[in-house]
């Protein structure tokens, strides 16, 4: 087996929690803090191109001036913050942000090939603790070696930190990997760690182009729900699902070169 690891980005990746999870609660944070703001669907895709949450609190406010009151713009960044985290927490708690199709299986497939498994996200710890509880339980977190959020490294993604810290901590090297996100930052961030990328798009992303990708499908797929391929890149897939045997094969040199 050619395939030592697998990292999986979080957001949008494992789980639909962008918009099951972080927009909702933002829209709840901004009641809860009295302020007239909503984020739909259309403008949410474009706070994405922010790295964090943080970052798209700060630029909304910053580039579409809305009414915020006396707070500073620090001040009213940490509230919002603390006051989503919250909300999402509540969210995962009540069952409203289920794992995406594959996601459980190639895990768990991974693990019992000895494949590794590594979380690499840009969200901070207060999203990352309440999803590994909920949304994945105990049963499946034990499956995975290593979980790099945005406090461990230098940079966010696009910057290519976390991966090469999460390669790092695993103790392997991106040539024996295969990356899976779902966003054009997190192709960005994967490419330039050296990563073979695979990208798992969603409603936020389908319409992002993913050149550098290696594969770009609509999910991971399950025996019920097969994978559609949205670009192979001349590559035959053949592929009910994505499992590992497929994804090894994508960096599996071939024999005699």
């Amino acid at each position: 087996m050619w395939l030592q690891a697998l990292l999986f980005d979080l957001d949008g990746t494992l789980a639909d929690t962008e918009s099951q999870g972080h927009r909702p609660a933002y829209n709840s944070a901004f009641k809860d803090l009295g302020l007239a703001w909503k984020w739909g669907p259309k403008l949410y895709r474009k706070l994405l191109n922010m790295p964090g949450g943080r970052e798209r609190v700060r630029h909304y406010v910053e580039a579409y001036q809305p009414e915020h009151g006396e707070q500073s713009v620090d001040e009213l960044v940490d509230a919002v913050h603390s006051a989503k985290s919250m909300h999402y927490a509540r969210r995962l708690e009540r069952g409203k942000i289920p794992l995406r199709p594959g996601v459980r299986r190639l895990i768990e497939e991974a693990r019992q090939m000895g494949v590794q498994v590594a979380i690499v996200t840009n969200a901070s710890r207060a999203s990352i603790e309440p999803f590994l509880a909920h949304a994945m339980g105990p049963g499946l977190i034990d499956k995975v070696s290593v979980v790099v959020g945005s406090e461990d490294g230098r940079a966010k993604k696009p910057a290519p930190d976390l991966y090469e810290l999460a390669l790092e901590r695993l103790g392997v090297v991106a040539e024996h990997c295969v990356a899976i996100e779902d966003s054009d930052v997190g192709l960005q961030a994967a490419r330039a760690a050296g990563l073979t990328t695979l990208v798992t798009v969603n409603s936020n992303t389908r319409t992002q182009v993913f050149d550098e990708a290696v594969l770009v499908v609509d999910s991971l797929g399950e025996a019920d729900r097969p994978v559609e391929v949205l670009d192979n890149l001349g590559k035959e897939t053949g592929c009910h699902v994505i499992d590992v045997p497929f994804l090894n094969s994508l960096i599996e040199p071939s024999v005699g070169g």
